[in-house]
């Protein structure tokens, strides 16, 4: 039982380092251009130099949801993992890491709102470039969908012995 709540711990935290990356980071999609390779993310559009990603006014918004979605996704997996070490020291024997487990499911929820406006409204979109292709930014925000949904239900079904 230590073993496999150590092992969700772990997981947890890869899952939180993996979602600051991919928000912070400039890599959802790239691009190659004549000034050689570009890639844009949710905050930056970087060539050779960085600058703010020229978005139309008809898309604002949805960058605008993608960015907050992905912030509120990492808030939520830290408030999860604190609330998981809380009730690890709190829980009485035989209960189940319900608070922990949903928290983490709206983790999940944000992270597919999030990825799913991005994927519907940007994929493809770097000015003057070609032959464009997901980044890992994006990749790693996929896999973070993946591992909380599985944490999630962990939580939910993992009794405290």
């Amino acid at each position: 039982m230590l073993v496999l709540l150590a092992g969700i711990f772990v997981v947890h935290i890869a899952t939180v380092i993996m979602l600051f990356v991919s928000t912070i980071s400039n890599v959802w999609m790239v691009g190659y251009s004549s000034f050689g390779t570009a890639s844009s993310g949710l905050w930056l559009l970087c060539n050779n130099t960085c600058m703010q990603l020229p978005v139309s006014s008809d898309d604002e918004a949805s960058l605008k949801a993608t960015q907050a979605f992905m912030i509120l996704s990492i808030i939520f997996s830290v408030i999860a993992l604190v609330m998981f070490i809380v009730q690890l020291f709190t829980l009485e024997k035989g209960k189940r890491f319900y608070i922990t487990g949903a928290i983490m499911l709206v983790c999940w929820m944000c992270i597919l709102i999030g990825v799913s406006i991005y994927t519907a409204r940007f994929t493809g979109n770097i000015p003057r470039s070609t032959n464009t292709h997901h980044g890992y930014c994006f990749i790693l925000a996929w896999i973070c969908f993946c591992f909380s949904f599985i944490i999630g239900i962990l939580y939910l079904v993992l009794r405290k012995k």
